[in-house]
């Protein structure tokens, strides 16, 4: 079974930098195989797509975050890990944050998101 679990700061504070990790475990190390995912969710709004980060290594942004936004990935120390960057966070950008693994047609494991309040 494979389980993703976010991690990072609870708050941060205004014009700083967002970093939060996504480990992976319970499956094999070719994680590589797969597209992984960061998605977010606004208190009382919907589910908001930031970006993802292909098998390729290649990745992709969503337009309105692309200028602050860096996804990337690890798999040294036997262990797989997502990494997101946010820069210059405002109060807009206080979410739970997710990471995701996508697979054809949709996302098969989510982690159970990380709270991120920005906020001075």
């Amino acid at each position: 079974q494979v389980q993703l679990q976010e991690s990072g700061p609870g708050q941060v504070k205004p014009s700083q930098t967002l970093s939060l990790t996504c480990t992976v475990s319970g499956g094999p190390i070719t994680t590589n195989d797969y597209d992984w995912a960061w998605i977010r969710q606004p208190p009382g709004k919907g589910l908001e797509w930031i970006g993802r980060i292909a098998y390729t290594g290649n990745t992709d942004y969503s337009a309105s975050l692309k200028s602050r936004t860096s996804i990337s990935r690890d798999t040294s120390k036997n262990q797989f890990t997502l990494q997101l960057s946010l820069s210059s966070v405002t109060p807009e950008d206080t979410a739970v944050y997710y990471c995701t693994r996508l697979v054809s047609g949709g996302h098969d494991y989510w982690g159970q998101g990380t709270q991120v309040t920005v906020s001075s």
